[in-house]
């Protein structure tokens, strides 16, 4: 299995948020660097009309005047980038990106989200015309209200499926999340928003490490009767730093 992770995801000096908090990813890459399943890629930046493909002139511009941020964005968009292509040709990849992104709609931003990485790594595929259609499994506590705006409703005939589950107990949630994909047909790609937000340790209190093994495992069976096994997964929320690298990890346990 592919992890996308670049040395400068761990600069924390972006923004004031829980998001960015420093020590978020040390634990996460600890426990992946001891794993010799994992194969840890590193990725360069999004081009800008990669970020142009899901996002105004003004909003890149606006994102721009931060040099820090602008920088790591970028970074973060390519890795989603680099993660899609490798899910693409049948490689899964999970990527340790930050700033995470799916909160970030086509002009505007909020929840410490600045580019929207699964839409930019999403179009790039489609622009290079290896995918007409997605399903997108966001697992965040929090509703992925960019990935919605961006790729909901097009007028280019990219179609994409997204679901948020909302089931309010661990055996619902991921029946929720398996009857989803029961009736799901004419795929090309899985990808998940990957938040570890619902951990039950975690602002969540619902999900646990083998919790996110299933959805990591659904995502495994289901895109490999559907599309080849052609999936990735990008990191968004998750901010219990001591339960943070289990749930990571049991997730890449059930999805390679």
């Amino acid at each position: 299995m592919k992890i996308i992770f670049h040395e400068k995801y761990f600069n924390s000096e972006y923004a004031w948020d829980p998001a960015a908090s420093t020590g978020r990813l040390e634990g996460i890459m600890s426990k992946i660097s001891k794993n010799n399943e994992y194969e840890i890629i590193t990725p360069g930046s999004a081009k800008e009309e990669d970020i142009l493909r899901a996002h105004t002139s003004r909003h890149l511009q606006s994102i721009r005047r931060d040099k820090l941020l602008y920088e790591l964005a970028s970074l973060a968009a390519g890795g989603a980038i680099l993660a899609a292509e490798e899910g693409y040709q049948g490689n899964p990849t999970f990527a340790v990106i930050r700033p995470p992104g799916h909160h970030a709609s086509a002009d505007s931003c909020w929840g410490f989200c600045y580019f929207n990485n699964i839409s930019i790594s999403l179009l790039k595929l489609f622009s290079d015309k290896k995918i007409n259609s997605a399903f997108i499994l966001d697992f965040d506590l929090h509703f992925g209200d960019g990935n919605v705006n961006i790729l909901k409703n097009r007028s280019d005939n990219f179609r994409v499926k997204i679901l948020n589950p909302d089931s309010s107990s661990p055996s619902h949630y991921l029946k929720e999340v398996e009857s989803y994909m029961q009736k799901l047909n004419d795929i090309d790609i899985f990808v998940a928003s990957a938040g570890f937000d619902q951990g039950i340790e975690d602002w969540g209190h619902l999900l646990y490490p083998e919790d996110y093994f299933e959805l990591g495992r659904l995502m495994k069976e289901y895109s490999e009767k559907l599309c080849k096994g052609r999936r990735y997964a990008l990191l968004e929320g998750g901010y219990n730093h001591s339960v943070l690298p289990k749930n990571v990890d049991s997730f890449c346990q059930g999805f390679k």
